[in-house]
């Protein structure tokens, strides 16, 4: 009859397994207890793979940093620039109304150092609006004075340069002028050195000015200034008018032909003076 075995052969190995992993754990424990080389190898091992694993991670995060420091950096430069170019926008703003203030000043100067006959009074005006061109019923503009400030019709309009026309009508606080360029524009004139009389005639919008009836043996000069003779009763006795550009002599006329040029801008007004005779009645 077969004896019968208390234990498995598959478990008589595993004890024997065991048993042997005890002795060698015991002796490794014993050993490295009386030498330290397992602790000294794990430390080093240890730190090893501190470092290893480490490393990346340091490297990823400075990079990550420098990367954010980089675009904080970048946005408050930006900021910056928009702040310097804002800056910079409104200094050229501020620039351009100074030059547009001196440039005011200086024309304002100009007109205040007109001084008018003691019987006739001044009164500043600004342009409000120009009605040029050849659809033009009339070469005029309009002036933010009126019947208010005691500018009424035929009141002369001049500027520190020369004259620019005369009142055509006129509401409580607007006038329309008539501008020396109109055909309908017709002032008594006078040459400054020579005296020689005429009527100095708008031709429209981009032409000479005509002055008419002057004899043929009047003398009068190219570039000679013509001023008003104060004969029609609009205008004060010498301002400046126009500069002679051209003269013609014919042999088959009795008077010479005339071109001249004003001497004001007459397209790039913005304020005007508006001189009025105290000593006549208004005539409307």
């Amino acid at each position: 009859m077969p004896s019968i075995s208390l234990f498995p052969r598959r478990s008589k190995r595993l004890i024997i397994f065991l048993l042997l992993a005890v002795f060698c754990f015991l002796g490794v424990y014993t050993w490295n207890w009386r030498t330290g080389a397992l602790d000294t190898f794990a430390e080093r091992s240890g730190m090893e793979i501190v470092i290893w694993t480490g490393t990346p991670l340091l490297w990823a995060r400075e990079k990550i940093q420098g990367v954010w420091k980089r675009y904080i950096y970048l946005v408050a430069l930006r900021q910056e620039n928009d702040r310097l170019r804002a800056k910079v926008t409104d200094l050229h703003l501020q620039l351009s109304r100074l030059h547009e203030d001196a440039a005011e000043v200086s024309r304002l100067r100009a007109l205040h150092s007109f001084q008018p006959p003691e019987e006739w009074r001044i009164e500043g005006g600004r342009v409000v609006s120009y009605r040029f061109g050849p659809h033009a019923v009339v070469e005029s503009m309009l002036v933010d004075k009126g019947i208010a400030a005691n500018v009424h019709t035929n009141t002369p309009v001049i500027t520190s340069q020369g004259v620019v026309g005369r009142v055509l009508r006129s509401s409580a606080n607007l006038s329309q002028v008539l501008m020396i360029t109109d055909p309908n524009s017709r002032i008594s004139a006078i040459g400054r050195d020579n005296r020689t009389q005429g009527i100095l005639v708008g031709q429209g919008p981009g032409d000479f000015l005509h002055m008419l009836y002057v004899p043929l043996n009047d003398i009068l000069e190219e570039g000679e200034v013509l001023v008003t003779s104060g004969l029609d009763g609009i205008f004060p006795k010498g301002l400046p008018l126009a500069r002679v550009e051209r003269i013609i002599r014919s042999s088959v006329s009795l008077f010479q032909t005339v071109y001249a040029v004003p001497l004001a801008d007459l397209r790039n007004l913005e304020e005007v003076l508006l001189v009025s005779n105290v000593s006549q009645p208004v005539v409307e």
